[in-house]
């Protein structure tokens, strides 16, 4: 792996990422989402020395032009872009659709005309559904329950069948909930750090009930970039994971107590999912990765919460969410 192309460079996960492949002396080629106000996202916040490496590239997946523009001379794609709101994706189903499903085919359309060593297709843990055994593995049939899941099991199908009928080497990396500095203000843990340092009297959420399995983004990089490095993994999927849950409600209940112990708890009717859309529980397992990999996290709960803390109470970086439209 010499040089590397990141899609959605200019997200969460993807700036993190990219900013950890530069650190590393990776050359990287950053897609980044066309804006027309020249935003590079959150890669517009990294250290001037850092960015500059990159060469950075505007545009949109669902628009193969560019994105074979980009993929040039590239001998590893991590293809992180995608809509991930999954309330947005109740209102916008087309849009997931094009985005999801017709932008993760051009990626792979163009690794294949590029001859792309390696390929690494994000998935996700929603696409499992409520959890029918745990910890969920690999194996757990797919149930998804709302338009944005729909749309990344039809992307892995995608991803899989290029795998077995023209031999792309194909890796698909499926995060349960990562956390962590830059995620988007909607995002649960943010979403109550960011009403905790406001002092907001009562935490508005939605279902307090589900569980979930939360890992420090740092981990989840940690994870991406070991299996991004090793081509001999094309064909596997791999959950990346911490192998705990903790409810949303004892989550918050540990925010609390660690920023603002005074605070109520209330569950917020507009943040609900629908019913039957809601998926109660995702608890993971990462043993096929730290088999594969000898990865482990470095990251406990409390201390990945602990760095959320700190990088949501600066001034600064809260400044950032007042300023731009959510990432």
């Amino acid at each position: 792996m010499k040089k590397v192309l990141v899609t959605g460079a200019d997200g969460f996960i993807g700036s993190h990422t990219t900013e950890a492949l530069l650190q590393q002396g990776y050359q990287v080629h950053a897609f980044c989402l066309y804006n027309s106000f020249g935003s590079r996202g959150w890669l517009d916040t990294l250290p001037s020395k850092t960015i500059e490496k990159a060469k950075v590239f505007m545009g949109n997946i669902t628009d193969a032009g560019t994105l074979k523009k980009a993929m040039q001379s590239c001998d590893t794609v991590i293809h992180l872009a995608a809509q991930v709101s999954i309330p947005y994706s109740y209102q916008a189903v087309s849009l997931f659709a094009d985005t999801n499903i017709k932008g993760t085919l051009n990626v792979l359309d163009a690794a294949r005309e590029s001859n792309v060593g390696h390929v690494l297709v994000t998935s996700t843990s929603e696409v499992y559904g409520t959890a029918l055994q745990v910890p969920i593995t690999e194996q757990h049939p797919k149930q998804p329950q709302s338009p944005y899941a729909a749309t990344k099991v039809a992307a892995d199908a995608m991803a899989t069948s290029y795998y077995k009928s023209f031999g792309l080497p194909v890796t698909i990396i499926r995060p349960f909930n990562t956390y962590g500095p830059r995620q988007s203000a909607r995002a649960v843990i943010p979403a109550i750090i960011t009403q905790l340092v406001a002092n907001a009297p009562t935490i508005k959420l939605g279902n307090l009930k589900p569980t979930r399995d939360f890992l420090y983004i740092q981990d989840t990089v940690a994870a991406i970039l070991t299996l991004a490095k090793n081509p001999k993994y094309a064909g596997e999927t791999f959950n990346i994971c911490s192998g705990t849950e903790i409810s949303i409600e004892a989550l918050a209940q540990k925010l609390i107590q660690k920023i603002k112990p005074d605070t109520t708890l209330a569950e917020d009717i507009k943040r609900l999912r629908p019913e039957t859309s809601e998926v109660y529980r995702l608890f993971g397992d990462a043993t096929h990765l730290k088999t594969k990999t000898n990865w482990q996290p470095a990251f406990t709960l409390d201390k990945g919460l602990e760095a959320t803390i700190q990088w949501f109470s600066n001034p600064k970086n809260q400044s950032y969410y007042s300023q731009r439209y959510e990432i």
